[in-house]
């Protein structure tokens, strides 16, 4: 019952309320709050207080997660790892959402004939590596930077390409863009070098589907990853590069525990996506 309520806990701090950390463990809010009352009855401390309709962690709660909560990740993938996955055993592929929706729908949609067990998820890089230590996903497929110090195997698919897109013709480096979420440890990089360049991030969205359509309104020119001018359709005569942002590539990544590479099932779906996904940034412009 503790591991439970540490697990409980963990999640309810990532969502910040009761009906959301049910559904992510698939039982009531009264259930979840029953956790964490017992939780703190173990502990003997107060873990949450009312904020609203959410709660809010108290500081005995924060230190609890940050002592914590790296090794209850790397036990949960340490049981994950004695499990047999049978071909009937439904995989979970953590992946970031605009590499599904740019590169690999296909993919996954022939895959998914062969082998009806899969089950797509989409998430932020660092959320996507997280789960894949602690067992929740089976395969992450990265975007951006992913963490140092992970312990997993990380396959490297391939670099994916910036464009600054605008609604006008761009003869020179832009002085602002719209950007992605540049607190996101995947994308902070992206940071520095604009800084360097001399360009401000003017917006930053927690979507670039966003950040394309606010280019394509005139609002300002924004910088877009390849798979999302592939998702919308974007007109090569909207889409600039510059020889001074080659530098702002995405890094592509496949992470996975090292006992899963193992398994049959696995890697044939990581030969599948490694396969696919540099074919695709190397693909010629599609006629619009």
């Amino acid at each position: 019952m503790l591991l439970e309520g540490i697990e409980t806990l963990l999640i309810l701090s990532k969502h910040k309320t009761m009906s959301r950390t049910g559904s992510q463990l698939y039982i009531s809010a009264s259930a979840v709050s029953k956790r964490i009352a017992n939780l703190e009855r173990k502990l003997g401390k107060r873990l949450i207080e009312p904020d609203g309709r959410q709660v809010r962690l108290t500081a005995d709660a924060v230190a609890l997660i940050e002592n914590i909560g790296p090794s209850f990740n790397e036990l949960q993938g340490l049981i994950f790892d004695q499990q047999t996955l049978p071909d009937s055993t439904p995989l979970r592929i953590d992946c970031s959402e605009t590499l599904v929706a740019g590169f690999l729908s296909d993919v996954f949609s022939h895959h998914l004939h062969q082998d009806p067990h899969l089950n797509i998820t989409t998430n932020h890089t660092p959320r996507i590596v997280e789960n894949v230590q602690s067992g929740q996903a089976t395969l992450g497929i990265c975007a951006g930077h992913i963490p140092s110090h992970h312990g997993l195997k990380a396959i490297h698919l391939t670099d994916e390409p910036f464009y600054t897109i605008s609604k006008q013709p761009l003869t020179q480096l832009p002085a602002c863009v719209i950007t992605n979420d540049l607190n996101n440890p995947a994308n902070s990089y992206q940071r520095l070098v604009l800084n360097q360049l001399g360009i401000a991030p003017l917006m930053e969205m927690d979507s670039y589907s966003a950040a394309a359509q606010l280019a394509l309104a005139g609002v300002a020119p924004a910088i877009v990853p390849l798979s999302m001018v592939n998702t919308l359709k974007i007109s090569r005569q909207y889409c600039f590069q510059f020889e001074e942002l080659r530098g702002l590539y995405r890094p592509l990544h496949i992470c996975l525990r090292p006992h899963s590479y193992k398994n049959p099932r696995i890697r044939s779906l990581i030969t599948a996506i490694d396969d696919a996904v540099p074919k695709a940034i190397s693909a010629p412009w599609p006629s619009t």
